[in-house]
């Protein structure tokens, strides 16, 4: 190591220890509602900083080790504290490589001396890259004293993550015998690894062993126990849980856990169970983000409950900084769930109204709820307005397949072309088939030949040339009075073959004296 960079780093010892203790926790367990962030765009300018330079460059085939070795080279500052909040950042964006990959130069480059969290942190990152037989090894390198409390959680997370029941029990047991196994994380991660290999009547009795071992659980261990039975079909069972969670002395039952519990409510038809939950869930809701209201919305819509899902976004308006496009997807997904169509068409009028950025989502969930109440006419408009700002091709398409049903075959193959305009390779969406032989048939027989050319182009982009595409062409230009040679040539340069079908139109061709 250089002098230069050997002083610039031995002067950095300042530690983000609450960041660090968050980015345990958030490594550990994980949440069954939708989780987003709510990021806020602005276009001031500041001066560069590490993390600026790194944020952008989210590709995950880019080593961001050369960028870290280039801003160290230039002698520009570098803190602890940035490199850490860096890793946590990218963790939270499921940017697991690059976060390793900071995490390893730090530790290589001798930045700080890493204490046990975190060498948590990168055998997690470890676990999460390379999988478990990694993490084990980077574990066994570890000193005696860096294997604590923290490293043999994070080991026993990367066993639970890739379902290893076998080492997970074994390395619990481990951490049993060193009394490293005294707080409700670990026994989640257990509960957690039934959970998902759907051995869930093991979960419950992982709760009692944790009472019997005097540790507390906490709203997770009670979710998740809560979920167990749920997904056993045993309310009763459900609501015992909700009620020994509600009076345990040591916490206070969070808006989640009600929400699992009214979801199965929900499914099990048991409508006044499900409300009560879910008031007792709205008191408790985190009021400055929208998560917690917007998976209210989707559990009102489950209830068909229309004055409930519009009383509870007026709050998250109300409540929240700002209401991003997420938050907008999703009640008028729930409002065109209960087709609500009109409250759903005022939400639209208010997204329209706001500065969010534009986001085709938004507006095409009302669009697919006008092609299902058969209102093709709305929703045509609607694609029309927003083509210039970007849709979806599948919409389009949705709406050329309600045209051709309904006989409107002009209309059906001008949304169809429409849609292939947006067509981009391996995005998900292929026009179907039938559609489009349909489709081709009639703009065979009634297109002009500028028609069927322009068409068949655009549909060469999405789907293999075939025989019915060529069929097309020549039966608009023999409609047309125009030679055929050509098109022979080309479907013969792409390997189509002709059949009886394609005889049968070349013999109306008439016969030269």
């Amino acid at each position: 190591m250089s002098s230069k960079l050997f002083v610039i780093l031995n002067r950095l010892t300042f530690r983000l220890n609450q960041a660090q203790i968050s980015s345990e926790k958030a490594l550990i367990l994980s949440s069954n509602v939708i989780n987003g962030e709510r990021n806020y765009h602005t276009n001031t300018k500041s001066r560069e900083t590490l993390y600026s330079k790194l944020s952008p460059l989210g590709s995950p085939g880019i080593n961001v080790q050369p960028e870290l070795d280039g801003w160290v080279d230039k002698g520009k500052k570098i803190s602890v504290a940035e490199l850490l909040r860096i890793i946590h950042d990218f963790r939270k964006r499921k940017r697991f490589t690059q976060a390793l990959e900071v995490s390893e130069w730090m530790n290589e480059k001798g930045v700080c001396k890493f204490t046990p969290v975190e060498h948590a942190v990168q055998l997690d990152l470890i676990g999460r890259v390379r999988g478990y037989l990694s993490a084990e090894s980077y574990f066994n390198s570890l000193s005696e004293q860096d294997q604590t409390d923290k490293t043999y959680g994070a080991l026993l997370n990367c066993y639970v993550r890739q379902r290893q029941l076998d080492k997970s029990l074994s390395h619990l047991r481990k951490m049993k015998e060193m009394g490293f196994a005294s707080t409700a994380l670990t026994y989640n991660d257990i509960m957690c690894l039934y959970t998902n290999i759907g051995q869930y009547e093991k979960v419950p009795e992982v709760l009692v062993e944790m009472k019997e071992n005097k540790v507390l659980p906490d709203n997770y261990s009670y979710r998740l126990c809560i979920n167990s039975y749920g997904a056993k079909s045993d309310i009763e069972a459900v609501g015992n849980i909700l009620k020994e969670a509600e009076t345990q002395p040591h916490m206070a039952v969070d808006w989640n856990t009600y929400a699992v519990a009214a979801n199965f409510y929900i499914k099990a038809g048991l409508a006044d169970k499900a409300i009560d939950a879910l008031k007792k869930a709205e008191v408790r809701v985190d009021k400055k983000d929208g998560t917690g209201y917007n998976h209210l919305i989707t559990l009102y819509a489950k209830l068909e409950k229309k004055d409930d899902i519009l009383r509870l976004w007026a709050l998250e308006k109300s409540a929240c900084k700002r209401c991003i496009n997420r938050d907008y997807i999703n009640v008028l997904e729930s409002l065109v769930r209960i087709n609500a169509v009109e409250a759903a068409e005022e939400v639209l009028k208010e997204w329209e109204s706001s500065d969010n950025c534009y986001d085709f989502r938004v507006c095409n969930i009302v669009t697919v709820a006008y092609l299902d109440k058969g209102m093709l006419e709305k929703a045509e408009a609607m694609l029309v307005s927003e083509k210039e700002k970007g849709s979806s091709p599948n919409t389009w398409g949705l709406l050329a397949a309600r045209y051709q049903e309904k006989g409107e075959m002009h209309k059906a193959v001008s949304c169809m072309k429409a849609g292939l305009s947006f067509y981009v390779e391996n995005k998900g969406w292929k026009p179907n088939r039938q559609v489009i032989y349909y489709l081709l048939n009639w703009i065979g027989d009634e297109g002009s030949v500028e028609d069927v050319a322009s068409f068949v182009k655009l549909l060469r982009n999405a789907v293999p040339v075939n025989r019915q595409m060529y069929h097309a062409l020549i039966k608009a230009h023999l409609r047309h009075g125009k030679d055929v040679d050509g098109i022979l040539e080309e479907m013969k340069a792409d390997q189509v073959k002709e059949n009886e079908e394609t005889k049968s139109i070349l013999s109306t061709i008439p016969k030269k004296t």
